[in-house]
């Protein structure tokens, strides 16, 4: 069994879990759906090609290594422990909103193999958010606990996440982490069905208490696992979510990308969409984690 720590507290081997795998419902999309909808995720392996993964990753590390964030070989993704951002990229949301547009990170979130996917699921042409949540969590860095469904279903229900692991991501560099039943949490779902989403959402809407406090108390799990190039997860808005810690022995930060998608002819949410979407704080690409130098700490979305 692997060694899992949130917020610097290792998690006893009773309380994980791993991710169950779903490639064997590929070939019959309802029970690929049944799946998501029982179990609020599904792990699918090696469903973007490799070659498409790597190809953003190298591209997404080159530019952090242009600020002085990332070490040679870029690849690696070995944190410096420097930047260099604030002064040769001042305009923070400038630059990660080209970071985050560029073309083969798009190959990856908005290419036919993670479409077609979400086309599947959703049983309908679907289509994906032009803003997307790009992460490069340094050592020591972690993001909370929390449900997805007050942030992004103001205009549609029917919205589901897409979390990509923009290469190899072991479970000692702080991979997703999923809350075993948490889909079917009635009394937190009620609570985050009922948030206000007419006027702006405040920042930290994630738990106060670690991952481990949170499933000790629901007599539950939480379940991850070593994650490879190739892999995607899809969870729904309804089930809490998180990340472990980044424990790299070698410092190396870790990097994925989630996107959110929806029925084609749904609604959209003008927050999400277009050419300079403005994101849940009204600041776009600056109000994002990944916005922040790489050298900086954060632990809520």
């Amino acid at each position: 069994m692997f060694r899992a720590f949130n917020r610097g507290i290792e998690i006893p081997a009773e309380f994980l879990g791993g991710l169950r795998e779903s490639e064997d419902c590929l070939s019959s999309p309802e029970e690929l759906r049944q799946r998501l909808d029982e179990d609020g995720y599904v792990l699918l392996r090696s469903v973007i090609a490799t070659a498409d993964v790597w190809a953003a990753r190298e591209a997404i590390l080159t530019r952090l290594a242009e600020v002085d964030e990332i070490a040679p070989p870029v690849i690696e993704g070995i944190v410096t422990g420097r930047s260099r951002r604030l002064e040769l990229a001042p305009d923070l949301g400038g630059f990660w909103k080209s970071v985050s547009e560029g073309a083969t990170l798009r190959r990856v979130t908005h290419g036919p193999a993670v479409s077609n996917l979400m086309t599947t699921l959703l049983g309908e042409p679907a289509v994906g958010h032009d803003l997307v949540y790009l992460r490069t969590a340094a050592p020591r860095q972690a993001l909370d606990l929390h449900y997805d469904y007050p942030f992004f279903t103001r205009t549609t229900d029917r919205v589901f996440s897409a979390w990509i692991p923009l290469g190899d991501v072991p479970v000692t560099d702080g991979p997703l982490l999923i809350v075993e039943g948490s889909n079917r949490y009635v009394d937190l779902i009620r609570g985050v069905r009922a948030t206000d989403q007419t006027v702006p959402l405040a920042r930290k809407l994630a738990y106060d208490q670690s991952a481990l406090s949170f499933v000790a108390e629901r007599k539950t799990r939480i379940l991850t696992t070593d994650f490879r190039v190739g892999d995607v997860v899809v969870f729904s808005m309804l089930i809490a979510h998180g990340s472990l810690d980044n424990c790299s022995p070698i410092g190396r930060a870790r990097v994925s990308c989630d996107v959110r998608y929806q029925p084609a002819t749904a609604p959209r949410d003008e927050r999400f969409f277009g050419p300079d979407p403005v994101g849940l704080t009204g600041d776009g690409y600056a109000g994002l984690n990944g916005a922040q130098p790489l050298t900086a700490s954060w632990q809520t979305r």
